[in-house]
């Protein structure tokens, strides 16, 4: 009866919480409107029109019958305007775009940590390795949601005839088949995945389970080269959906960094929330990372820093530090993307000429309108590294505790467990109905739970360390290559 337990009864009552409290609290619409945050309104013709020094001219019907519609209305780019400002609030926040993608994921992240952090307390208190780790669950459903977000913004990208995002994303896509070809290459005395002994306990233990199953002469129709092909196309395929995360990242940061340079301990935190993506990067990179604190050079010796137990959990909590720590700066990175539309008001100032007054309101409002996007576009990221790693501690068998016993990653033997049988007894004849139901729910919650712990012995903690290992740092790699990218767009052709 493993299967229901405290941990089912736990996320049931989360989903049902999530959805009562949606149209009455919501973390996702708090971030947004919780009054931190301003927006700029768009000038009205009126307002142009009295800093142009000029009356509001009148609709002539005269001349809409003999030209068909009114001329638009221009005034001088150098005028003296200032835009206003209000809090974002949540009639503001109903209609922008992707906001209701935006609001159910953040919910969803949200209860997923709470679920997540119940199934800790609750794995520290009782021995529950033989039950199905629900927190997990949540935490795995939450990366493929984020994917999935990620995903419709992209073919929005892809449906758009202007501009060149659709080329930007199958060019970030090629080069990222290319830099996961050339990383899965590596063995793992540089970059320690563990991909290699997680594919071949994982190819074994399909073997063997199809051995049980009656099939003898069965065998893996793949190679692992076949393996690492698959891979590398979903490699290439996140790529995609992390360029425009990535380029968005660079601009709000550099302009976050403007916004409080009178505030050096915020740029500190901005710097290092910016450079978090490599240092995550460089904490696989055994050499650097393991290797320098377990087997530190003393002279002609070696000392041993950090054990390597506990250098495994010491890394999952640093992950998690810093995206906490970018998640902190939230506010700073979106008022920084605000700020774009005073900013373009500026440069409008320096140039020569006329421009039509629609379009001085479309540019100020289409800022505001993509403000979820901007959001989707630097919280995703953050919360694909962080469920990964998450996923990593509780399906991986890591421990948050630095003084841990480092365990031997030995694949265990496959055996499946065969359902308890259900010993018939004298009942009355009025009483068998009630007893048929109870052997067929019986029989159900046997079967389901052999399935659970056939799947359990199949796809071992072996094999979860490897593939999610690898996926918290392949996100945080393309973070890192399409950031950098954008910053030398940004500040160097930006400025040619």
């Amino acid at each position: 009866m493993a299967l229901i337990g405290i941990q089912l009864v736990v996320s049931l009552l989360a989903a049902s919480i999530m959805q009562k409290m949606a149209p009455h609290f919501s973390f996702a619409r708090w971030l947004l409107c919780n009054g931190s945050l301003f927006r700029f309104k768009h000038p009205s013709e009126g307002e142009l029109c009295a800093l142009a020094g000029k009356q509001m001219p009148k609709p002539n019907r005269r001349d809409r019958r003999q030209n068909g519609e009114n001329k638009p209305l221009t005034v001088p780019k150098d005028i003296d305007l200032q835009l206003q400002t209000a809090p974002v609030n949540v009639i503001d926040a109903l209609v922008l775009r992707f906001f209701l993608e935006y609001q159910w994921l953040v919910d969803f992240a949200v209860y997923a940590s709470g679920v997540f952090l119940f199934t800790e307390c609750y794995y520290a208190a009782v021995d529950a390795s033989k039950e199905v780790n629900i927190g997990a669950i949540w935490c795995v459903l939450t990366v493929l949601f984020s994917l999935k977000t990620l995903h419709t913004l992209m073919s929005h990208y892809f449906r758009s005839e202007e501009g060149g995002e659709r080329s930007v994303c199958l060019a970030f896509g090629f080069l990222s088949l290319l830099v996961a070809m050339l990383v899965l290459v590596v063995r793992e005395d540089y970059l320690e995945f563990g991909l290699e002994p997680g594919f071949s306990s994982l190819f074994d233990n399909l073997e063997i389970f199809a051995r049980q199953q009656g099939y003898a002469d069965w065998s893996i129709p793949v190679t692992k080269l076949t393996v690492k092909l698959g891979l590398a196309a979903v490699c290439a395929y996140i790529g995609a959906l992390l360029v425009f995360p990535g380029l968005r990242l660079a601009q709000t940061h550099l302009d976050a960094v403007e916004m409080n340079s009178d505030r050096p301990l915020v740029q500190i935190l901005l710097h290092m929330s910016f450079l978090s993506p490599v240092f995550m990067v460089l904490l696989w990179v055994k050499p650097i990372a393991r290797d320098f604190l377990a087997n530190a050079p003393m002279g002609k010796t070696s000392i041993t820093i950090v054990p390597s137990a506990v250098f495994d959990s010491m890394r999952l909590w640093i992950i998690v530090v810093l995206c906490l720590l970018r998640l902190a700066l939230t506010r700073y990175h979106l008022q920084a993307y605000l700020n774009l539309a005073p900013k373009w008001v500026e440069q409008m100032k320096k140039e020569a000429g006329r421009i039509a007054a629609i379009d001085i309101q479309r540019k100020v409002t289409r800022i505001f309108c993509y403000l979820t996007v901007v959001t989707l576009q630097y919280l995703v990221p953050i919360m694909l590294i962080l469920f990964s790693t998450l996923s990593l501690k509780a399906l991986g068998d890591f421990s948050w505790g630095l003084g841990a016993v480092e365990t031997p990653g030995v694949t265990p033997a496959l055996v499946l467990p065969t359902p308890a049988p259900v010993l018939p007894g004298i009942v009355d004849e009025d009483e068998d109905g009630v007893e048929d139901m109870e052997e067929d729910i019986q029989a159900t919650v046997a079967h389901l739970t052999a399935t659970l712990a056939a799947l359990r012995a199949v796809f071992t903690p072996l094999f979860f360390k490897g593939f999610f290992t690898f996926l918290t740092w392949w996100v945080a790699a393309c973070q890192v290559i399409s950031s950098l990218l954008g910053m030398y767009f940004h500040q160097y052709l930006m400025q040619n």
